[in-house]
């Protein structure tokens, strides 16, 4: 009997499928992975729109960063598609005013030609403090932001500055839900993530030691455990 499903996963701001390369070899035996496009449109609902138009009939949904803002907005429109969530370093809450004014003046240096100079200011702040001297994670940093470009960054930094609040959603999540983050996420705490798991029914929560906002590539075999536990319920 074959039990495999399909994983779609998202990935966060200036993020490709790359961000996603070191778990995907531990979850492709639990059935088809696809990476979801998120880079073509300027706001949450639309994305999630054309991503459930191209996503498989019923599937396991998995959301790092911006990507657990467009699995939100994934289960407003068409929960009963969705049959496992995992939100991965990200948050239920929309952005502060100095969020949105700290993204303006990030979308206003990409499109000056700074692009590169922006993904250099928010590396530290993605990374476990004892990596900031990792040249590897910047390059991978810096690969992904070319993969998909300034345009694009604009793009979902826009998205994520126009995203309602998720906090009222998520007493209504019922599938099997896992809430992971980093001991030391400096770009979004994992305060927040407590916060979710305590408001979905039945969320497990996991926070990684040693890890900061992108827990793939820095601990990517804990990163795996937890998503094949996931998958497994």
């Amino acid at each position: 009997m074959d039990n495999t499903m399909p994983i779609l996963l998202i990935p966060g701001l200036a993020s490709s499928p790359r961000i996603y390369a070191p778990v995907i070899p531990a979850l492709w035996r639990f059935g088809p992975v696809t990476v979801a496009n998120h880079i073509r449109d300027d706001n949450t609902a639309v994305i999630a729109r054309r991503i459930l138009a191209e996503a498989p009939p019923r599937f396991a949904l998995a959301g790092h960063s911006m990507g657990g803002y467009i699995a939100f907005e994934i289960m407003r429109q068409a929960p009963q598609r969705v049959a496992k969530l995992a939100l991965i370093n990200t948050q239920a809450r929309p952005d502060t005013p100095e969020a949105i004014a700290r993204r303006r003046g990030q979308i206003g240096r990409a499109q000056g030609g700074e692009y590169h100079a922006v993904l250099d200011d928010l590396f530290p702040g993605l990374v476990h403090p004892s990596r900031r001297e990792d040249g590897a994670l910047r390059k991978l940093i810096h690969d992904m932001g070319d993969d998909i470009g300034a345009d694009a960054f604009v793009r979902q930094q826009t998205a994520i500055m126009s995203r309602p609040d998720s906090r009222p959603t998520l007493a209504v999540i019922s599938c099997p839900t896992l809430v992971l983050t980093g001991d030391e996420d400096n770009t979004i705490p994992n305060s927040l993530s407590s916060e979710m798991a305590g408001g979905i029914h039945g969320a497990k929560l996991v926070i990684l030691a040693n890890c900061g906002h992108l827990p793939q590539p820095e601990r990517p075999e804990a990163t795996a455990d937890a998503l094949v536990e996931w998958l497994r319920v």
